[in-house]
C-alpha cells in the first residue's frame, strides 16, 4: 500500500499568464504558495479475487474492468499515461472540498502521478513529476488549465515561478525571514463562499479573450515582481500587499464576466468596508475560496461581518507532494 499527501495552493499574483496560449509567447510568472490543507491518495494492487480490476473510490465509487471505462478522467488518463497493467484500488480524501479554487483537481493529478511512481519503484525530479502532470491535464484531459497548480502541488513552498522558455517552467523560492513569514500570514485569512464552479468552463472563456487582454495580462505579470519586493524590502510596507491585491483583483475580474458574481462583489465589498484592504476569488473564478489581507485588529471585524462562511484558518505548506507511506504489497 502507498499513500501520496499533495498539498492545495493559494494563488497571489500572475495567475492568467500561466496558460501556455500566453506564455510560450509572452512569458509568464505566478507568486503562490502551498497550504497545510491536503489531499491524499491512498494506492494498492487490487487482490485477485473479484470480479472487476480497478475499484476507484472519491466522491463516487467505480468498479471497472478496463481503463477506458473509467468515468474519472484524471484516473483515467493518469493510468493510461502510466501505462497501468495491474488491477488498482484507488482512494481520494482531501481536507477541503474539490471545485473551489485551490488547485484539488491538479493536486489529485500529482499525488496520484507520486504514488504510481512509487508504486513501480521509482523516483523521479520534483521537476518531471509536475511536466508530467501538466500533461495529463493539459494533452491527455485537454483541461482548460494552467501549469501553476501542478507546479505549485509538486514543489511545495512559497514560490515565484515563471513559464515559458527552453525549461518550460522555474520555481524561485521567496526568501524572507521567519518573522515577516509569519507577520504575512498572520495578514491573510480565507473563506469558503460555498458556492462551487467548474473551473474548466470559466477558464476556457478567460483563454478564448487571451488575445483581447495582453495590456491587462502584462500588468498582473508586472506584480508579482511588485509583490516580491515589498515581502523582500526592508522599509517597506507590508500592508502595500494587500493593496496591490486588490489592484490585480480589480483587472482579473474584468477580464470575462464569468471570473465573479453579484454573489461574490458582495462578498467583497462587505469585507473591504470591514478594514480588508484587498483580496481575490482563488482559481479560475465563479466561487470557491475566496482571500482576503486584513490587519490583525480588523480581523475579529471581518469575521462577524462573514459570519454566514466558513472560516479556514492555514498555514503556509513546504514539503510538496510526498510519500507518507510505502509498503510494496505482495505480488499475486
Amino acid at each position: 500500500m502507498i499513500i501520496s499527501r499533495t498539498p492545495f495552493r493559494i494563488s497571489f499574483f500572475g495567475g492568467g499568464t500561466d496558460y501556455p496560449v500566453w506564455y510560450k509567447e509572452h512569458g509568464g510568472a505566478v507568486l503562490a504558495t502551498s497550504i497545510d490543507k491536503y489531499c491524499y491518495i491512498n494506492l494498492r494492487h487490487l487482490p485477485p479475487f473479484f470480479d472487476y480490476n480497478y475499484r476507484l473510490v472519491y466522491s463516487k465509487s467505480e468498479q471497472t474492468q478496463d481503463i477506458s471505462e473509467i468515468q474519472h478522467p484524471s484516473i483515467r488518463e493518469t493510468l493510461r499515461f502510466m501505462n497501468s497493467n495491474h488491477g488498482l484500488e484507488i482512494h481520494h480524501d482531501a481536507d477541503l472540498p474539490a471545485r473551489s479554487g485551490l488547485g484539488s483537481s491538479s493536486s489529485f493529478t500529482v499525488g496520484l502521478l507520486n504514488a504510481m511512481y512509487a508504486m513501480k519503484g521509482k523516483m523521479i525530479t520534483k521537476r518531471q513529476l509536475a511536466l508530467d502532470a501538466i500533461h495529463v491535464e493539459q494533452d491527455m484531459i485537454n483541461e482548460n488549465v494552467g501549469s501553476q497548480d501542478q507546479t505549485t502541488a509538486t514543489f511545495g513552498g512559497f514560490n515565484k515561478i515563471e513559464f515559458g522558455g527552453t525549461q518550460e517552467i522555474q520555481v524561485q523560492p521567496i526568501t524572507i525571514g521567519a518573522k515577516k513569514s509569519q507577520t504575512f500570514q498572520d495578514h491573510l485569512m480565507l473563506f469558503f463562499t460555498g458556492l462551487s464552479r467548474t473551473a474548466s468552463e470559466i477558464a476556457g472563456e478567460q483563454i478564448k479573450k487571451t488575445p483581447d487582454k495582453t495590456a491587462e495580462l502584462n500588468q498582473m505579470r508586472e506584480m508579482v515582481d511588485e509583490a516580491i519586493e515589498i515581502l523582500n524590502g526592508s522599509d517597506s510596507d507590508i500592508t502595500d500587499f494587500g493593496r496591490l491585491l486588490h489592484e490585480s483583483w480589480m483587472i482579473k475580474r474584468s477580464l470575462t464576466d464569468k471570473i465573479s458574481t453579484s454573489q461574490v462583489d458582495q462578498i467583497y465589498e462587505t469585507a473591504m468596508q470591514a478594514g480588508a484592504l484587498g483580496g481575490k476569488l482563488l482559481g479560475a473564478g465563479g466561487g470557491g475560496f475566496i482571500l482576503f489581507f486584513v490587519e490583525p485588529e480588523f480581523q475579529t471585524n471581518v469575521k462577524e461581518k462573514l459570519k454566514h462562511l466558513l472560516h479556514v484558518p492555514f498555514k503556509f505548506d513546504t514539503l510538496g507532494s510526498q510519500i507518507i507511506y510505502y509498503a510494496p504489497s505482495n505480488n499475486y
